[in-house]
């Protein structure tokens, strides 16, 4: 299947939806706290997805059971939010929401510090979202998509850690996921070119350890690091302009 360049007015209703996928982030950041339940934090998330016209994309998605992924510490991705899975200081999260607004998707995560975090956790986060930026900078027409993947994996790699390479990003705006695959690992000038109006996801894992990965055999979603050390996870939806790019879950004009 071919990239889909999306039409002005489908650029704004991604828009729309990917604005309101990222106040979800802003909105459930005060409720974080040791003794909240993720499952509870699903259900504030799902009530003001519901409450602004919009649907959860995740919910019922190939049999995902909540409205939300929320993964923490050593999860890697598509954790399952439940009532007895409590927070607890030094834990962090990431909370990856996305949103079907008029048809329209938006998609955007980040992650939240539970309580005060060790320093080396905080390393970890500061990296990953550094990978994160590192990829939005090479967003912009005539690059490459493999330049992408390759500017976060040499950061990462230069820090000591390590990136997921069986997960990566993705088109998005009017299906959940669409072409391209974004590699957070590939070869300087490999992939497609970018062209004005692509929309897709840049969302790094950066792993404390290993790469690898071990998907949960009793739900079939939760991905954790093999060797129970730490992942982290930030991610944006981004629209390629004439001249670069809009990140289009960025709320806090931070691009």
């Amino acid at each position: 299947m071919s990239i889909i360049i999306k039409t002005p007015e489908q650029i704004e209703g991604i828009r729309k939806s990917s604005r309101l996928a990222a106040s979800c982030l802003d909105y459930i950041e005060p409720y974080v706290e040791p003794g909240v339940s993720t499952g509870y934090l699903d259900k504030k998330i799902e009530d003001y997805i519901r409450a602004h016209g919009a649907t959860p994309a995740p919910l019922n998605y190939h049999g995902f059971p909540k409205a939300t992924c929320i993964s923490p510490n050593n999860v890697v991705c598509h954790g399952i939010p439940t009532d007895d899975q409590i927070l607890k200081n030094g834990d962090v999260i990431n909370i990856d929401v996305t949103t079907i607004l008029d048809g329209f998707y938006g998609d955007t995560s980040r992650m939240f510090e539970v309580g005060p975090i060790d320093d080396e956790t905080a390393r970890l986060l500061d990296v990953t979202k550094h990978c994160l930026d590192l990829g939005i900078q090479q967003v912009k027409p005539g690059n490459r998509f493999g330049n992408i993947g390759f500017m976060i994996n040499r950061y990462a790699k230069s820090k000591g850690y390590s990136v997921v390479y069986e997960f990566c990003g993705h088109g998005v705006g009017l299906e959940f996921h669409e072409e391209p695959q974004v590699e957070h690992i590939a070869r300087k000038n490999s992939g497609a070119k970018m062209k004005p109006g692509m929309v897709f996801t840049i969302e790094p894992m950066i792993n404390a350890g290993k790469p690898k990965v071990s998907v949960d055999n009793a739900d079939g979603w939760t991905a954790r690091t093999i060797d129970e050390q730490l992942s982290a996870q930030y991610e944006h939806t981004i629209l390629v302009t004439e001249d670069g790019y809009e990140v289009l879950t960025d709320l806090h004009n931070e691009y």
